[in-house]
């Protein structure tokens, strides 16, 4: 009986991890097997290299975290109002600077090192920012307001993770809280 191959998604899964943890050459084949606990030879019956796998890598990365991210604020529907908090909660940063890295910070790494990537961040990034423009047209007086509050709150969910800073003895929750109470006026 023939060993049960592993998922194509697991092979990504663990390279994201990897990715997260020690940045795009951290991502080698034999390493994710041997986390898989499978053999190598099952990698190449899902990706022609490991080139292909980055690439997948980057599109589940995409997908999750800015396609799916849209769909379940719209699919709930709402106002504007509404669907910015929405957002918010589905991305407020969920570990502070001494956790885990988070594959968000590893892409944007990885982008300083590479046109291709970087393409494809500036993309995503642009389409996040339309987005919150968005959600904050009907809301805001004019454009300038529109572009500063969805510069802001993009901003939050990017820099958050990198800042080590106190809060006046509030938590870091907290803050991320009000911040958003803000930005929802």
């Amino acid at each position: 009986m023939a060993a049960p191959r592993t998922a194509r998604e697991a092979w990504v899964e663990e390279g994201l991890r990897a990715l997260a943890s020690g940045g795009p050459g951290a991502v080698r084949v034999e390493v994710l097997a041997q986390a898989l606990g499978v053999t190598k030879g099952g990698f190449y019956g899902y990706f022609r290299n490991r080139d292909a796998l980055l690439a997948e890598m980057l599109d589940a990365w995409e997908r999750e975290a800015t396609d799916a991210i849209i769909e379940r604020v719209e699919e709930a529907g709402g106002d504007p109002r509404e669907r910015l908090g929405r957002l918010f909660a589905l991305t407020a940063p969920a570990r502070g600077p001494s956790g885990p890295p988070d594959v968000e910070l590893a892409v944007r790494d990885w982008a300083r090192r590479d046109d291709a990537v970087a393409g494809r961040l500036r993309r995503v990034d642009e389409r996040r920012m339309e987005f919150l423009r968005s959600l904050y047209r009907p809301i805001c007086a004019d454009e300038d307001e529109v572009e500063v509050r969805s510069l802001t709150a993009f901003s939050l969910r990017i820099a958050t993770p990198l800042l080590d800073v106190g809060h006046g003895g509030r938590s870091r929750a907290e803050v991320m809280e009000l911040a958003a109470r803000w930005l929802l006026r």
